[in-house]
């Protein structure tokens, strides 16, 4: 136990007040939401970190990510192959993103949909659903969106297509906020690749972050739009409603086609957001030159500098020492306009170069990205949510940007959850680490 763990303990309730302090309407926080939420995610990173039956579970869980990982580069190799060669090994050509990981991408997301066509997925999205209904209080179909997010992506909406139209806003509000705080199973093996070179049984971690992340993120939007109406579903248990695929067959193609639009659209904004922000930057730049003519002072600005800044203070109360603060708070920032697949590269490059200083950063920061808590995901997320229901569509666009708030705090909260229990060597799940 450092100074660190309880810095990251004040922080969680920083981020509490925080919430608060920008609720929609304060006195109707629903006190059972909030304190049940935060004791999920406490008493699953106790499961996690210090029991070693739970510990042992997520370590068998890594170990079968990677070697699932390890299947889908048969596949990759096959299609592409030098290109396909991880960095070190020979012939490889270095690290190539659109060959090493991103074909990964299809892989996973057919491997999913197998696991919902043989029914596993639906027990596991049902077994959470009936948690965070009884637990929590919430309403059925929020409960189950909440769910799905564990494991789906925008699709998990489909899971609750019946209720969305007479859904209150504050239901509305954990779909969205739940679908940016969260990841998709089908870009795990993703991030693995990316980060399993500086850390050791990441894929323990994504599992485990994913499912912190839930809570988290209902309460973060239960905090910001209290409930103020009657949900139809308050007090139910709802089924999944998914249209499965036929046969096995079936669900490996849905899977692998939905799994080449994910790669497309995943590339898509790579390409634009990141050519975008270098343009914005040489704006920067060349008003920075500007205003050392007229000012003999030289200011040399970025938008990722800018952002740093901004998530800063956060990045601090998380836990993360202040050696690495600054770089880790760029990755944040840089997060909320270019995906966490720039920011987790960004990261693996940190952590190799050397310029983090501490693995707890490094811990920290793997659990605060682990979410599509950025702007692209806000337009995937609100546009494919009104496509939906398309009646509602005014009131999904009024709170998407309530909702890419609450996920970007429901992330810094599963962070500092983190850092709270960071223990070096301690536990089995940090050990090489």
């Amino acid at each position: 136990m450092t100074i660190y763990n309880a810095v990251s303990a004040a922080g969680l309730l920083c981020f509490l007040g925080f919430l608060l302090l920008f609720s929609r309407h304060r006195r109707r926080v629903s006190l059972r939401v909030v304190a049940w939420g935060v004791a999920l995610q406490i008493l699953f990173a106790l499961f996690v970190f210090l029991v070693p039956f739970g510990s042992r579970i997520f370590l068998v869980l890594n170990d079968i990510t990677m070697q699932v990982i390890e299947s889908a580069f048969e596949g990759i190799r096959f299609l592409f192959g030098p290109l396909a060669l991880s960095p070190g090994k020979a012939g490889s050509p270095g690290f190539i993103l659109a060959f090493q990981a991103l074909p990964s991408i299809i892989f996973f997301a057919a491997l999913m949909e197998l696991l919902y066509y043989a029914g596993i997925m639906e027990r596991l999205i049902g077994l959470f659903a009936r948690v965070f209904a009884k637990v929590m209080g919430i309403s059925g179909a929020e409960s189950l969106c909440a769910s799905a997010q564990i494991f789906l992506g925008i699709e998990s909406n489909l899971t609750v297509r019946p209720y969305l139209k007479e859904m209150t806003t504050s239901e509305l509000m954990v779909v969205l906020t739940t679908g940016m705080a969260t990841i998709a199973s089908s870009v795990l093996g993703f991030y693995v690749i990316i980060l399993g070179g500086v850390f050791p049984n990441v894929a323990g971690h994504l599992i485990s972050a994913s499912i912190l992340l839930a809570p988290a993120a209902i309460v973060a939007a239960k905090m910001l739009f209290p409930e103020t109406d009657s949900p139809k579903t308050l007090g139910k248990v709802v089924a999944v409603e998914y249209q499965k695929a036929g046969n096995p067959i079936e669900a490996i193609i849905n899977g692998a086609m939905t799994g080449v639009r994910m790669l497309v659209g995943i590339a898509a904004l790579l390409i634009a957001f990141i050519g975008l922000v270098a343009l914005f930057d040489s704006g920067l730049l060349y008003l920075g030159k500007l205003m050392g003519h007229l000012t003999a002072v030289n200011v040399d600005l970025s938008l990722n500098q800018l952002l740093g800044y901004i998530f800063y203070p956060f990045t601090v109360a998380m836990g993360v020492p202040l050696e690495d603060a600054p770089q880790i708070a760029r990755i944040l920032g840089e997060r909320i306009v270019m995906t966490e697949v720039k920011s987790y590269q960004d990261l693996s490059a940190l952590v190799q170069a050397g310029k983090i200083l501490h693995p707890r950063s490094v811990f920290i920061a793997t659990y605060a990205l682990c979410g599509f808590a950025h702007i692209p995901s806000l337009a995937i997320f609100v546009g494919g949510t009104s496509s939906l229901v398309p009646e509602r569509t005014k009131d999904i666009a009024l709170i998407g940007l309530w909702a890419l708030l609450a996920a970007n705090v429901a992330c810094f909260m599963t962070g500092a959850v983190a850092g709270i229990f960071y223990s070096g060597s301690g536990g089995m799940l940090f050990r090489n680490f």
